[in-house]
């Protein structure tokens, strides 16, 4: 079976905002546009950012779980990224002086399903994660 792309929206406080992040930041290109919206190419993947007239950035202390010994928040969305476009990435972001909910690392270490980490929020309080895997098949791995 062949990988097909996702498609996920989600509420922006700002397009002006998202698109800075998204776009310029992230380097998402931009798909399709209105006054309401914007689509943005994910690693291959749509993301559309829906404008929420009133909406409130969401706040860092939203629901969160347990794991491997940090409070990842719920929900959130990202890319599993290959290990150099991962590092690369998060390298660009704390140049960038990205505020890390969970900074970079290398989570399980040793263990079946280790992976390298991040998460961040959007200009919205939307809550990424961008992970890699020296080893892809390890991505559905368990001990």
């Amino acid at each position: 079976m062949s990988l097909q792309p996702f498609h996920l929206a989600f509420p922006v406080h700002d397009l002006a905002a998202a698109r800075a992040f998204y776009g310029r930041l992230l380097g998402c290109p931009e798909g399709r546009s209105a006054p309401e919206w914007i689509d943005f190419d994910l690693y291959g993947h749509q993301i559309v950012a829906h404008l929420k007239p009133g909406m409130e950035p969401h706040k860092a202390d939203a629901t969160s779980n347990e794991v491997d010994g940090h409070d990842v928040p719920v929900p959130h969305f990202g890319v599993v990224l290959g290990w150099d476009d991962w590092h690369a990435l998060a390298q660009r972001l704390e140049t960038a002086g990205v505020a890390f909910g969970i900074p970079p690392h290398i989570r399980f270490p040793g263990k079946a399903g280790e992976q390298a980490t991040m998460f961040f929020r959007d200009p919205s309080g939307n809550a990424l994660e961008f992970k890699a895997f020296r080893d892809l098949g390890q991505l559905f791995a368990i001990d």
